[in-house]
């Protein structure tokens, strides 16, 4: 194969991070173009550090891409842009010239913190527009990266264990956050076999990985976060339910794989449109018990205090969103938890990755206790880092 080039969407958020270190070991590979709407400082620098800075920045007049340009140790180069997936004239530079799109870039929230409008825009509009230029720059290959919330849960009294693709699972919310996911993979997966301009097709596929955790993950930083304001106490709203976590380390894998089979003309047919489940060897377990597991060799401890039966919570979260909705034209209240938080944060609901496994070749990279020993290390820096936040603070 020539050589080839590589966009990756909302590459500088925690999952993108990885797939381009990943990347960066790929044959043949020329450019990785990493879009995203801002990159922290911290960013930068690790994928500065992945070789030396070959340009400064330059803005160009025509999009209000901000590119970076970084020689790599396997010379491939490095381009940071800065931009909005909502921008066509962004997505149309970013997309120029390109070989295959990995689209990880989307708004994640199930608080409803975020306004609907923005997240639809985001994740379904975003995704469209970005297939739509694809079409037009000619660039065959599209990976998107869904999420198990396509699939449910739809009721806490549901019961999933081992689930598979065959099972046509769908949410029924109507909440943002998985609605808009939802749309988008069915985007994705609908462009599959469009003609793209230089007489090409485009081929498409899907990953919907569990919940993922690992160094860097937001949520569980918002929950180590929490529990060190509240004397190393986590909450425990989650025993109900059981889940089978993924390691950020192999979703980023997946993605690989995902990427070289639809690039290889014989597996190609039977990956196009299709979507898969990913997960890995993490113990089956509530997402409290995987919070304190990685969190109890630094002190973090689980409420032992009572709580409210999930029955109960979930007619309590109704009633709160009734509440939200009467008071909407005056004023935008946002309950502490909703229906579909308490659903998602209380069901039985794994799912089994033999499919990856047989058709994308997909093995975990890391293993359990890999990727435990690495998130209780930097679960145990954020513990460090709040102790000394503390000890400046009294002197």
């Amino acid at each position: 194969m020539a050589g080839w080039s590589c966009l990756v969407t909302g590459g500088g958020g925690f999952l993108g991070q990885r797939i381009v270190r990943l990347l960066v070991e790929e044959k043949e590979l020329q450019e990785i173009r990493v879009l995203d709407k801002v990159f922290r400082p911290e960013v930068r620098e690790e994928f500065s550090n992945l070789g030396h800075q070959e340009s400064s920045r330059s803005r160009k007049p025509s999009s209000d891409l901000t590119p970076v340009h970084t020689e790599l140790q396997s010379k491939i180069r490095l381009t940071l842009l800065e931009g909005d997936i909502l921008d066509e004239q962004c997505l149309k530079e970013a997309c120029r010239g390109t070989s295959v799109v990995i689209h990880t870039a989307s708004v994640i929230d199930v608080m409803n913190a975020v306004q609907r409008e923005t997240i639809m825009n985001v994740n379904v509009k975003g995704t469209q527009l970005l297939l739509e230029t694809c079409v037009q720059a000619s660039v065959p290959v599209f990976i998107h990266t869904s999420t198990i919330e396509v699939a449910g849960p739809n009721s806490y009294r549901e019961i999933i264990q081992d689930g598979h693709e065959e099972e046509h699972l769908e949410t029924a919310w109507s909440s943002p956050y998985p609605y808009s996911k939802k749309l988008a993979e069915k985007a994705v997966l609908g462009a599959n076999g469009w003609a793209l301009k230089n007489g090409g097709t485009l081929y498409t596929c899907a990953l919907r990985p569990m919940y993922i955790y690992g160094e860097g993950s937001p949520l569980l930083f918002a929950h180590v976060e929490n529990a060190l304001k509240n004397n190393g106490i986590l909450t425990n709203h989650c025993k109900f339910s059981r889940v089978n976590p993924v390691y950020v380390g192999n979703v980023a894998w997946a993605h690989i794989l995902a990427l070289r089979a639809l690039r290889d003309p014989q597996k190609a047919p039977s990956i196009q449109g299709q979507f898969y489940y990913i997960s890995d060897g993490t113990p089956h377990q509530s997402y409290d018990d995987l919070n304190y597991t990685l969190g109890k060799e630094w002190g973090l401890c689980l409420d032992s205090g009572m709580s409210l039966p999930v029955s109960l919570k979930y007619w309590l979260a109704f009633l709160l969103e009734i509440v939200s909705f009467l008071l909407s034209p005056i004023y935008r209240y946002r309950p502490p938890f909703n229906c579909h938080l308490v659903t998602l944060s209380n069901s039985v609901f794994t799912f089994s990755y033999k499919k990856a496994q047989r058709e994308l070749g997909y093995e975990p990279l890391f293993t359990w206790e890999e990727a435990k020993q690495k998130t209780k290390e930097w679960v145990g820096s954020l513990v460090k880092q709040h102790k000394e936040t503390l000890k400046t603070k009294t002197h």
